[in-house]
């Protein structure tokens, strides 16, 4: 039991992992109809900010905040630049020109960077166990990435579902045209809509950045797990991701061990 206690925690902490690249990326897909490959490379980004960040202050807040904002950034840019030109193109369009962003990526922080991987010290306030049973302690960091997916997925359901910003990217969703003659800078909508995505992702890139190498290319392996979320949770739900990454997370944890 203790071992299953674990791993089932776990399996839900590399669930709500999951659910933030997948939030992102189901919005930008269910709302622009755009094929985004190149969201693992704004996890990656979010990851060598957030670590290098924490190498010279050591405050994690501080570290976070950075990888959240370069990701967003990045993000924002990309879909200025790059994205914007591939809304009305074939789905194949979209698939090679992000696939070549993701190669752009990855040799852009091997400049910046090296190629040698980067490790990410844990805060020390997080760095202990907590007792959850007499014969379990789990990681106290892990337990925070759960609380923190937990709270970060029910502020995005507020946003798109209570609030007029949700309003309009619902309804840009439905029908570009429409918002347009209404008023909507749909333009700058899909700015913001991206924007939250690629915020997402590099949450979770720094979240993940004290388990895993942070290295060139980390994105591609998640992005992969992020898109099986996607189909089974179905294009534009955040709660079909919800229930499609924990799903993944779960199974992949425990199929492993």
């Amino acid at each position: 039991m203790q071992l299953l206690l674990e791993q089932l925690l776990n399996g839900f902490q590399l669930g709500v992992t999951l659910l933030l690249m997948a939030s992102g990326l189901t919005l930008v897909f269910g709302i622009m109809q755009l094929i985004n490959l190149a969201h693992g490379s704004l996890f990656m980004i979010g990851a060598f900010v957030g670590a290098t960040v924490m190498a010279m202050t050591g405050a994690f807040l501080t570290a976070l905040a950075a990888g959240v904002v370069a990701a967003g950034i990045a993000g924002m840019v990309l879909e200025r630049l790059v994205l914007r030109r591939l809304y009305q193109r074939d789905h194949l369009d979209q698939v090679l020109a992000t696939f070549g962003m993701i190669l752009f990526f990855n040799e852009a922080v091997q400049i910046i960077w090296g190629r040698r991987p980067l490790g990410m010290d844990l805060p020390e306030s997080l760095a202990g166990t907590v007792a959850l049973t007499a014969d379990v302690d789990y990681p106290a960091f892990r337990l925070a990435v759960i609380a923190t997916g937990i709270v970060v997925t029910i502020g995005l359901y507020w946003l798109v579902m209570r609030t007029r910003l949700g309003m309009w990217i619902r309804a840009g969703a439905s029908d570009r045209e429409m918002i347009q003659a209404l008023g909507i800078n749909i333009n700058l909508l899909y700015t913001l809509v991206f924007g939250i995505g690629a915020c997402l992702a590099g949450l979770a890139g720094v979240m993940a950045a004290p388990f895993m190498a942070v290295e060139s290319g980390m994105g591609e392996n998640i992005l992969i797990l992020t898109f099986v979320v996607i189909v089974i949770g179905g294009i534009g739900s955040i709660r079909g991701a919800v229930a499609g990454a924990l799903l993944i997370g779960i199974s992949d944890t425990l199929g492993r061990v």
